[in-house]
């Protein structure tokens, strides 16, 4: 049987009101209560149709898992609470199967969390979509983006710690199948002012505090950085430590993710060169100097931060030092110089630090482009992803502000467009008929700012172009005239009678009436943050710069390539990019995310409604819901409408047979709901007013109740009955269990008493035979026994005669035998005087020998060698033969012993005898060594793979392989080598590498001297003249010399056929190269303990002391 699908809907287990075009009675008070509500209970996401609000927690919540990814995943947008999952299912949906191009527009102010919203957005899709190396490459590329353009677009602000300071529009590009191809970054108004002024309590842009904290300290000192913060003028020290950010950290991911994005390490390197050089720009400071001519200059006070600049950029240091101190105006043929004022000079190094930071970042924005833009050019569908700043409404407004609010006009202007659009098209698809909506307009505010004849924007570029003294004021001035009668601008000299009363208008400021408020701006700077002009001086200089990246981002430097014409202004570059941007979403799928922040703490848990209604109010959401209830306020397809309410009516509960549609129809009649509430469309029932869907929820309420009492009865009687039925069957088995029981006892009762009755008769049965055995045999043992008596008297008899005969024939040979001895001695008498002393001394010592021998049979000694036990004589006449005894034994157990070694033994003991013969009681150190068997191959070097070189590089049979330290010729200290020794030759080699350092033949060797101390130095000494001999002879010490010395004494014997000279003396001659230098052993106590310590005392004397 199939699991059964659980339904869900956003109506079940609602807190507040998950969709703001139900909320009954609609008013600002009843919609932020409604927020703050879901809020409290961390529902942060409400829906208004389908716009999604969110409310920044400031905090993390457990709503963004994988789980949470699964659920969200190709359901209805309305079946599950509201979430941001939904709304990206939905966009991603209709892309891949409807084929339409979508956008999310994502807006709020600063600290709303729009970045954090366009990162699940993102997320959720690259989950969602397909798999492979390839399209995670893909989706790894596009994530690790943000990183990125964060780090360079990103502050911390009063408001939020990770604010963007510039607009950002992604498009994602799918294939066919939904799989992410690439993507396309646009970005707009970047807060470049920030670069070199930050308000108090803010920052300056992320990438400057990163670098400085997580930069190691070898590329600090490339990019001549230190890590201090105060050592730049251009970083706000108050707020330099944001709480909770780990500037080092994000460094790391900063650089790793640019790595994954595509930079190469010289592209990234270069960056971080432009970033130092922005840095080191603002501690410029500069002085004032006087002319002879009377005109005022500026010199740079220290030139050592220019000097860094130009050597981290590349650039002659006179040419940069010279265009911060001059200005160059071309007109036609002409050049006119003039020297810039300290005031100059400061605005001139600002201008630069702030162009080449915002040059930058629009050259990063291009690099990834490059990277993440799709490599096929097969037809792509396209999700558009808009993160970009919302109204803002400072107390102290310029020009930004400004140009923030009339992109924010242009996003309103689109939002109620389409929405409209979006509505209308929904009631024509399901032919549902279409009212006229009333709504605000704000197009005549738009009008206002972006007019090419009177528009504000249009005066500025115009004030900005003209000749003559052009200021604020005079900009003022032009706008007080043309814009006077406009009923959505105010100021304190407009001709307008309504505001002549209006004091709370300082005299350079305007009010513009926009749709989420009025906004007074000061006019000061919207002049010169217009005109945003770079002295060309300052161009020039900068593209001449051997730095391949500073020299591309100033084109228009290059001297063959010199523009007359004047650069586009701020304003006419942002109006065209709002109007492609307007042009680009009117031809996708919008999809809307209003974010709301809940406070200005920065905290969570807090809910401050006058900041949220504030933001109500510029956001339109108020607005939007009318525009939303308008016509219908809740609408839903039939099947799923069905699937709910069919419990309400009898002819749909449990099962409606026929189309949806029919059953909804009956529904609906059954419940008499007036017909003016509703409307059915060609796939979906259209509700108008909340209160008619909020009264069927109390309806399906009250009768799922009802259906939960019946089927709690209906379970319970079920259950009881099969109780019934168990106790009844359990019952049944139990009798039968018992009756077989009592059956069985019984059973086995009568049987025991059978088995009883049968052993009693089979008893009584046996004891009768037995008594009738018992008879029988005691008749037979009676005959038995008489039998027996009469057979032992008839013995004794027998056997009394026998004896009597057998006494009288041993009486017989008794007396015979003495006679024949009498007779016998008769005869011998006169022989046995004569030898009887001879024979007596014959026998008695033929006894003695033999109790001798006998004797020595358990008094033998062990067969041991060594063993000198030998027993002593009992008898002084066997001395000679006692002594030879032993001498004899003592030969037979050492043949015996012989016996028993094998062919390695002999050779080891004929060293040892060989070791003896040329060592006893000449060298001190020979005692010690006749306990240690001489082993040879004390390296293992066929077993060792270290040196496999080695043992490949030799051919003969190793004899023996040691450690030795060779004494150096001309300070005595000690080298580590390995000593080897073959049939043939003696080598030397590197104990870490293995290599032959030297080869000698044992034809070449003609003496080996040492001391006759208890030490391990040996000196070998080869034939002068011989290959070998061309650097002299060779000073060793080893742990093993006794050993090293008769197997090099047995070897050369074996190889030459004559003795090597073995010289052992206190006091000898080497021979070093040309010089002999003497090798003199002397005692005494010394540092190293027991360890023997070598000195050169001069050219001539080599001293060694020996503990």
């Amino acid at each position: 049987m199939a699991k059964m699908e659980v339904k869900t809907s956003l109506l079940d287990n609602m807190i507040g009101v998950g969709d703001m075009v139900l909320l009954e009675p609609l008013n600002e008070e009843t919609f932020i209560n409604n927020l703050k509500k879901r809020f409290d209970h961390n529902e942060i996401y409400t829906y208004i149709g389908s716009v999604v609000i969110s409310v920044n927690p400031y905090r993390p919540l457990p709503i963004y898992s994988p789980e949470k990814v699964e659920e969200y995943r190709n359901r209805n947008f309305y079946e599950l609470s509201p979430h941001i999952f939904a709304l990206s299912d939905e966009a991603y949906r209709s892309l891949r199967d409807q084929d339409k191009d979508q956008c999310i527009l994502i807006t709020g102010e600063s600290g709303a969390g729009k970045t954090e919203a366009s990162k699940l957005v993102m997320s959720y899709v690259a989950a969602v979509c397909g798999k492979g190396a390839e399209v995670n490459q893909v989706k790894e590329q596009l994530l690790q983006s943000n990183p990125v353009l964060e780090a360079f677009g990103n502050a911390k602000t009063v408001r939020n710690d990770n604010s963007s300071r510039f607009g950002k529009y992604m498009d994602i590009e799918f294939d066919f199948k939904g799989d992410p191809l690439g993507g396309v970054i646009s970005n707009y108004l970047l807060e470049k002012s920030r670069v070199v002024k930050q308000p108090r309590g803010e920052r300056n842009f992320h990438v400057f505090y990163q670098l400085l904290s997580g930069a190691s300290e070898e590329l600090l000192g490339e990019l001549k950085l230190e890590r201090d913060f105060s050592k730049y003028n251009y970083l706000s020290l108050d707020s330099a430590k944001v709480n909770g950010v780990d500037d080092a950290a994000n460094f790391r991911t900063v650089r790793n993710a640019m790595q994954i994005v595509g930079f190469m390490d010289h592209e990234a390197h270069a960056v971080l060169e432009v970033v130092a050089a922005v840095l080191k720009l603002g501690n410029i400071e500069f002085k004032p100097e006087s002319r002879v001519n009377g005109l005022d200059e500026s010199k740079i006070k220290d030139k050592n931060e220019l000097k860094e600049i130009c050597e981290l950029t590349s650039i002659d240091q006179s040419v940069l030092e010279r265009a911060f101190s001059f200005r160059t105006v071309e007109a036609k043929q002409e050049k006119v110089s003039t020297t810039l004022n300290v005031a100059q000079a400061y605005y001139a190094r600002d201008a630069l630090a702030k162009n080449l930071y915002s040059r930058l970042f629009s050259w990063l924005v291009n690099r990834i482009n490059e990277s993440i833009k799709a490599q096929t050019k097969v037809r792509k569908k396209v999700m558009g992803v808009l993160d970009i700043y919302g109204f803002e409404i400072f107390e102290d407004n310029s020009f930004e502000q400004f140009i923030i609010n009339y992109c924010n006009e242009k996003l309103q202007q689109i939002f109620i467009e389409l929405t409209l659009k979006e509505e209308q098209e929904e009631y024509v698809r399901e032919d549902i008929e279409w009212t006229h909506i009333d709504y605000f307009n704000n197009a005549i505010i738009c009008d206002l700012i972006e007019n090419n004849t009177n528009g504000i924007l249009a005066m500025l570029d115009e004030e900005c172009l003209r000749p003559g003294t052009v200021t604020d004021e005079t900009f003022l001035g032009k706008l007080n005239q043309i814009c006077a009668t406009h009923q959505h601008f105010e100021s304190r000299m407009s001709k307008c009678s309504r505001f002549l009363n209006d004091t709370s208008l300082p005299h350079s400021c305007f009010r513009i009436q926009h749709y989420a408020g009025k906004v007074l701006y000061q006019v000061e700077g919207f002049v010169d943050k217009n005109n945003d002009l770079l002295y060309r001086d300052l161009s020039q200089a900068m593209w001449k710069a051997g730095h391949s990246l500073i020299k591309c981002l100033f084109p228009e430097g290059n001297p063959a390539k010199i523009n007359l014409k004047r650069p586009p202004t701020a304003g006419s570059q942002f109006k065209a990019s709002v109007a492609t941007l307007m042009k680009n979403l009117q031809t996708k799928n919008p999809n809307y995310i209003r974010c709301i922040k809940p406070n200005d703490k920065k905290a969570a848990c807090i809910f401050t409604e006058a900041l949220v209604c504030h933001q109500i109010r510029y956001l339109g959401l108020l607005e939007n819901v009318r525009v939303r209830r308008a016509g219908y306020a809740f609408r839903q397809a039939y099947e799923p409408c069905l699937e709910r309410y069919k419990m309400l009516c009898k002819q749909t509960w449990p099962h409606w047979k026929g189309p949806a549609r029919s059953g909804v129809e009956v529904l609906f009649n059954e419940l008499e709901i007036p017909v003016e509430e509703y409307s059915f469309g060609r796939s979906k029932i259209f509700i108008r007013n909340p209160r008619t869907l909020f009264k069927l929820e109390d309806l399906r309420k009250q009768r799922l109740e009802d259906l939960a009492t019946l089927i709690q009865k209906i379970y319970r009687g079920w259950k009881c009955r099969t109780h019934f039925l168990l106790m009844k069957k359990s019952q049944v088995v139990i009798a039968a269990w018992y009756r077989r029981y009592s059956q069985q006892k019984r059973y086995q009762q009568i049987k025991s008493s059978a088995l009883v009755v049968q052993s009693y008769i089979r008893g009584w049965k046996a004891r009768k035979i037995l008594r009738e055995l018992k008879h029988q045999k005691r008749c037979q043992e009676a005959a038995t026994t008489i039998a027996a008596y009469w057979h032992g008297t008839q013995a004794r008899r027998e056997l009394k005669r026998l004896k009597e005969e057998a006494r009288r024939k041993h009486a017989v040979a008794v007396i015979w035998a003495y006679w024949l001895g009498l007779k016998v001695r008769r005869e011998y008498r006169k022989f046995f005087r004569a030898n009887a002393g001879k024979k007596i001394y014959e026998f008695t010592l033929q006894r003695i020998v033999q109790k001798y021998f006998l004797e020595m049979k358990t008094k033998m000694p062990s067969l041991s060698p060594i063993d000198k036990n030998w027993p002593s004589r009992p008898y002084l006449f066997l001395d000679s033969t006692h002594k030879e005894l032993k001498r004899i034994f003592h030969l037979w157990r050492c043949k015996k012993y012989r016996e028993q070694f094998t062919d390695q033994k002999k050779l080891i003991y004929e060293e040892k005898l060989e070791a003896s013969e040329l060592f006893k009681d000449r060298k001190a150190l020979y005692p010690s060594s006749v306990g240690q068997p001489f082993q040879g191959a004390y390296l293992e070097i066929n077993k060792n793979p270290k040196y496999k070189k080695l043992k490949d590089a030799i051919e003969e049979k190793i004899i023996i392989a040691e450690v030795v330290n060779k004494i150096n010729r001309a300070n005595g200290k000690s080298t580590s080598r390995i000593f080897l020794l073959t049939n043939n030759n003696l080598l030397l080699a590197d104990q870490k590498s293995g290599q032959i350092k030297s080869e000698v033949p044992l034809g070449d060797v003609t003496k080996v001297s040492m001391s006759s101390q208890n030490d391990g130095f040996f000196a070998v000494h080869l034939k002068e003249g011989s290959e070998a001999a061309s650097k002299g002879d060779f000073l060793f010490s080893s742990d093993h010399l006794i050993e090293m010395a008769t197997k090099l004494y047995r070897a050369a014997l074996s190889q030459t056929r004559q003795k090597l000279n073995i010289e052992i003396s206190d006091e000898f001659l080497v021979q070093f190269r040309q010089d002999k230098v003497c090798v003199k052993f002397i005692q005494g106590s010394q540092k190293n303990g027991s360890v023997p310590m070598c000195k050169r005392k001069n050219n001539r004397l080599l001293e060694v002391a020996v503990p």
